[in-house]
């Protein structure tokens, strides 16, 4: 609306972590689908994040492939390539594997799997990981 305020507080969620028996604040950015970079390149997605990044966590999340991945502030601030003059951030990586021969930035998916929920939630929130489902739906012991 033009002319309203802001009243956005960087916060979209607070989560209970049992762990630690405290709150965690997070900051949820959500993509559709990815997209060809730079309107013709390799697929890949992107999340745009404020420098000020106010909430302890940035959740992002893939609608298409129901992928959700959480970065402290730190890390988010870290592996993000891109940072403008109007303090935002952007987070982003290619959807396909690494290529063999690069070895430095841009990311790649592999890049950031340690960063998919299922694997932070012990780290995060103490609590433990929930154990993979098979296509039937029979949960694997690992």
């Amino acid at each position: 609306m033009k002319g309203a305020a802001q009243t956005d507080s960087g916060v979209d969620l607070v989560a209970y972590a049992p762990g630690s028996a405290s709150a965690v604040t997070i900051q949820v950015k959500t993509q559709t689908a990815p997209s060809p970079s730079g309107g013709k390149g390799a697929m890949s997605i992107g999340f745009f994040f404020p420098d000020d990044l106010r909430a302890q966590l940035l959740a992002v999340t893939l609608l298409s492939s129901d992928a959700v991945w959480l970065f402290t502030r730190d890390e988010a601030r870290a592996l993000a390539q891109q940072h403008n003059a109007k303090g935002m951030r952007q987070l982003y990586w290619y959807m396909e594997p690494r290529p063999v021969r690069v070895a430095s930035p841009p990311l790649h998916a592999g890049d950031v799997e340690p960063y998919l929920l299922e694997r932070r939630v012990a780290d995060l929130f103490g609590v433990p990981a929930v154990a993979p489902v098979d296509a039937v739906g029979i949960v694997e012991d690992g």
